[in-house]
This record gives structure tokens, sequence and C-alpha cells, in this order.
């Protein structure tokens, strides 16, 4: 495995960087702001990045994209749509379902994320895809996806083969990683940020080892998170799918639980003000909680290889 990154996949990600930078919430007021999510949205749909997938991009591209939209809180659907993508290429304003949504006969229980302006939700289940409809969209812990409950039959849409089947469910624990490390990046910057220019006894936080080293422990989370989230990237496509699977669910444990250190960390050093509305810390943290609850891996999994 060469770790590198080529220069397409360098560009890749400094372009999701720079419209992460420029029309993501930069507070918790701005998530309120109709004009700017107009404007990500059109822009995110210009990208094409949704369709990552069928264009051929490799697990490592859509886990660099993923990555960057979680730091900068990009708050228009990315993910759901992408892996719904991988489930049914094509298929416009279709996001993906948390939970199975019923049997092919039975009524839709699941709930769907990732939802403004979508009108769909896909989900797998065994090697079927099924697809149905969107309710009434809901604001749930996370600020910056919005998620709905499904109704009506759900409709099987087509089916995968088993190995395929195993790489989509790669995929989407190696991209809800890379959201958690990506929410993890953002909060621990926030921190640094605020450690910077906080003064307190005549000195900045930062300069205080205590704060020091909460922070240095952070970055450590971080670059561990980011060295198990690559390799079960490039294990999406270039390992069998019980290898591929397996590395995906180590990834996933590894930065939910990182991510929650990073980000309530970041609550931490903020002090008193990290308890407020105000502070986008408490934001990164619920996008983090949610992102770690979705496709959610046991132990025993990992133990027993292919469930």
């Amino acid at each position: 495995m060469d770790v590198r990154l080529t220069a397409e996949q360098r560009q890749l990600r400094d372009a999701a960087a720079q419209l992460a930078d420029a029309l993501g919430p930069g507070s918790v007021l701005a998530l309120d702001d109709a004009d700017r999510i107009g404007r990500l949205e059109k822009a995110v749909e210009g990208t094409g990045w949704r369709a990552l997938r069928s264009d051929g991009a490799s697990g490592v591209e859509v886990a660099l994209v993923v990555e960057e939209f979680g730091r900068g809180l990009v708050d228009v659907p990315l993910l759901g749509p992408v892996l719904a993508d991988g489930l049914a290429p094509g298929l416009s304003s279709a996001t993906v379902a948390v939970a199975v949504p019923g049997s092919v006969t039975g009524s839709a229980t699941g709930r769907a994320w990732d939802t403004r302006g979508m009108r769909q939700a896909l989900a797998l289940v065994g090697n079927r895809v099924l697809s149905a409809d969107i309710g009434a969209l809901a604001t749930g812990a996370d600020l910056t996806r919005r998620t709905a409950e499904l109704h009506g039959v759900p409709e099987e849409i087509g089916t995968l083969t088993a190995e395929a089947a195993h790489r989509w469910r790669a995929l989407a624990l190696v991209a809800t990683s890379a959201d958690l490390v990506g929410a993890a990046r953002g909060a621990h910057t926030l921190a640094c940020d605020y450690a910077r220019i906080r003064e307190q006894y005549g000195r900045t936080i930062g300069s205080y080892q205590a704060v020091a080293h909460l922070l240095a422990e952070g970055l450590a989370l971080i670059e561990g998170s980011v060295s198990v989230l690559r390799h079960a990237a490039w294990a999406v496509d270039e390992l069998p799918p019980a290898e591929a699977l397996r590395a995906a669910r180590i990834a996933k444990l590894y930065c939910a639980r990182a991510a929650r250190t990073v980000c309530e960390t970041a609550v931490q050093v903020h002090g008193g003000i990290g308890n407020t509305w105000e502070c986008l810390a408490h934001v990164h943290l619920r996008r983090a909680l949610t992102s770690a609850d979705l496709f959610p891996v046991r132990l025993e999994e990992i133990d027993r290889g292919l469930s």
C-alpha cells in the first residue's frame, strides 16, 4: 500500500477544503442562513461529487471529500447521496436510510439522514436494494444534517452481488469514519485557535501545560485516525471483500472513539463559553456523535470476520 496521495487526489482534497471553508457555516448563527445554504447546495451540485462512486472514484477519493466536508461542517447532503449512488447509480435525489426499512411487503420503519432536498431513501438488506419515500424533515442532534422518517411500502429496486454488497458496506463504514475524522479535525482547529488568543493570568491558555497536553493528545488521536482510515479506504477497492470489511470496521471503531474524545476536549478547552449555544464546538461534537451511531460496529463482528 502506497499511502501517498496522487496529484489528482490532492487537488480533489484541496477543492473540497476550499468549498467547505468558503461556504460552510463559520458560526452557529450561520446554520440558519438560507442564502448561504442555497449557494452551498448549488456549488455542491455543480461539483458532481454526489456521484463520485459511479464516476469511478476510489474509496480513498470518497473519503478525502467527505473528511473535508466533515471538517467544515458542510450542511447540505453529500455522504448520504454518495452512498445511495453506490447502491443505485444515476438515481437523483436519493439518500441512505439509517435503519432497515422493513420488509419488501411491510411498512417502512427506518429513518433516513442527510435528507435536505432528497425524496427517496435507499437501504441494503442482505443483497437487496430497497427504496422508500422520505417523510417530513426533522432536526435531530446533528444540526448540520436533516433526518426524516420513512413511510409507505418499501420497493425492491435491484440486487447486488455478495462481493458488491460487502464492498458497499465497507465503503459506508469508511465514509462515516472519514466524516468523524473531519469533525474531529475541525473541532481541534477550533480549540487550538481559541487557546492561542484566550488569556488567563496574563498568558494565553495554550501556553499552560494542562491545556497544551490536551491539544497534543487530540492531535495524536487525529493522526492515528487518519492512518487507520487511509488503510481502510484503500482496502475498499484493493483487498478481498472480507478483509476490506474488517479494515472498515476497525476504522469505524477507532475513529468514533477518537472523534468523541477530541470534540469533547475542544469543548473543555473553551471553558465556560464552550458550554454555550454560540460556541461552534458543540456542533462538531453533535456531528461526531451522530456519525458514530451510523452503521454501528461491535467488537465481536471484528473478531469473527464477516457476519
